[in-house]
């Protein structure tokens, strides 16, 4: 493909198109080599100098959801996930969700007493040996990043949770921590200083291999945001039923009745769900 045309990015930066990055992307979907092939062809009369990125996927996108429903879905996987907006609750059913299919034990949406005052946290998550107090950080624009002032605060929060979770009878075999979720970026300070005081932190594509991409990836947990067969609309009802997973569907199909969809529509969702889901079980807490 053209390799020195110069696309535009998000922040606005141009840099040279590399198709590597695109076929990286699209064999993590699960796409062959044909259907990659089929893509870069598809996109060729698109490539010209200051084309978007964001058009590029657009374009992308379509391409695969005519010819593999079920691999768009998981390319477009960072943007559904952007899609569980407006509020940041269904991203910490979200988070739960996947913490509980590592094996952690989820409680979501606490009041948790400190050593000084009371404070809600989004998720607390444990098992035998370990417990945390997880904050989700979501932000509905990929151009907003967790600054350093996130885990400065989180961890002032979790200083002082901590100091009443020591003296809780019943928990003297546990180790506690922090950990952090957001669904775009951390910067490098945010990072630095996270590393500095045993702050877990969790992005799109951060820390390697444990990265909330990583995480979706190997559990099968997709938000039902990513379902190519439903609109803006029907997605967005779902979450407002707490309806937040994929394979949740799967277990109450009804719910797909109070979205006004033919008996052929419903069918075609089922199935792109069952294309999607990876049913092996919870993971072993690390």
């Amino acid at each position: 493909m053209a390799d020195k045309v110069l696309v535009r990015k998000h922040s606005g930066e141009k840099e040279p198109f590399d198709p590597e990055k695109l076929q990286a992307s699209l064999r993590r979907a699960g796409a062959s080599a044909q259907l990659v092939r089929r893509v870069e062809e598809g996109l060729k009369p698109f490539l010209e100098d200051g084309v978007t990125t964001a058009a590029l996927y657009r374009k992308a996108f379509q391409i695969l959801t005519k010819l593999q429903r079920a691999t768009a879905a998981r390319y477009s996987l960072k943007k559904a996930v952007m899609a569980l907006g407006p509020s940041g609750y269904p991203f910490e059913h979200f988070v739960g969700s996947l913490l509980h299919q590592m094996g952690y034990h989820v409680e979501v949406g606490q009041m948790v007493s400190g050593r000084c005052i009371q404070h809600e946290v989004d998720v607390v998550a444990y098992n035998d040996h370990q417990q945390f107090m997880v904050e989700c950080k979501y932000y509905n624009s990929q151009g907003k990043y967790c600054n350093v002032r996130v885990p400065l605060y989180i961890h002032s929060r979790f200083r002082d949770i901590e100091q009443r979770w020591k003296s809780t009878p019943g928990l003297e075999k546990r180790s506690f921590h922090g950990w952090v979720f957001t669904n775009t970026k951390f910067t490098s300070d945010a990072k630095e200083y996270a590393r500095c005081v045993g702050l877990r932190m969790v992005s799109w594509d951060y820390p390697p291999k444990e990265s909330l991409r990583d995480m979706i990836e190997r559990s099968g947990l997709f938000p039902v945001t990513v379902l190519t067969h439903l609109n803006k609309k029907q997605k967005q009802a779902l979450l407002e039923k707490e309806m937040v997973l994929c394979r949740q569907l799967l277990g109450k199909p009804g719910l797909l009745d109070q979205l006004g969809l033919t008996a052929s529509k419903k069918e075609k969702v089922l199935d792109e769900i069952r294309d999607l889901v990876v049913d092996d079980g919870p993971k072993h807490a690390k």
